[in-house]
């Protein structure tokens, strides 16, 4: 599939009717192929290097999750750092994901997506969402994001409910882009849970 077609396959624009949104899904775009460094080219940074590196850049967590589609028994999600929002006028958000994930087609099939800024004091629900095949909502409370169904994980600081927007190709990686339905936060909910060189961190306010 070139460009063009990942491009047609990808991209829905979406209106609101008011009520949950439906909405056709999206292809996942092919895994990249692999291929050795050429004599002429210039060698990749070092994987651990890089990630060394970048982890002097503190994030916040999310958890991006998705509707129970057919065939499935349970909701999708995973946890996720690289989010970030993205445009006000239309309001989009933006997270990325492996191309190798085995929870990114879920989403895609559901064609919606509900972002949970985890609380300071929901270090151990990412660590849960961040297991590859595991029963990722046993025993987790979430309620239906209003506008797309997808699961709203309750004690989050905020949560962010969307349709897709776009997807592009990054790398090893994929850009999602999401259209922002409805969002809120929890007014009673810790400060946001930071990571940053590996470890979890909580936000400190000075003055």
């Amino acid at each position: 599939m070139g460009h063009a077609g990942m491009a047609a396959a990808a991209v829905r624009y979406i209106r609101s009717g008011g009520t949950r949104i439906a909405v056709p899904p999206v292809d996942a775009l092919p895994r990249p192929d692999l291929r050795a460094i050429r004599a002429d080219e210039r060698a990749p940074v070092d994987p651990h290097e890089f990630r060394r590196v970048l982890g002097n850049f503190a994030t916040g967590v999310t958890v991006v999750t998705a509707p129970t589609i057919e065939g499935e028994q349970a909701p999708a999600g995973f946890a996720c750092q690289s989010f970030s929002a993205l445009s006000l006028d239309p309001p989009l958000v933006v997270f990325m994901v492996g191309r190798t994930s085995t929870t990114w087609p879920r989403i895609a099939r559901a064609g919606v997506f509900c972002v949970n800024v985890l609380g300071a004091d929901q270090g151990e629900l990412c660590r849960r969402f961040a297991v590859s095949g595991a029963d990722k909502f046993a025993g987790v409370a979430h309620t239906p994001a209003p506008a797309t169904g997808s699961p709203r994980l309750t004690g989050a600081a905020a949560w962010i409910d969307c349709t897709i927007h776009a997807v592009h190709p990054g790398g090893d990686h994929l850009i999602v882009v999401g259209r922002v339905e409805a969002l809120g936060t929890d007014t009673d909910a810790t400060p946001p849970l930071l990571f940053h060189r590996g470890r979890f961190g909580e936000l400190t306010v000075t003055t």
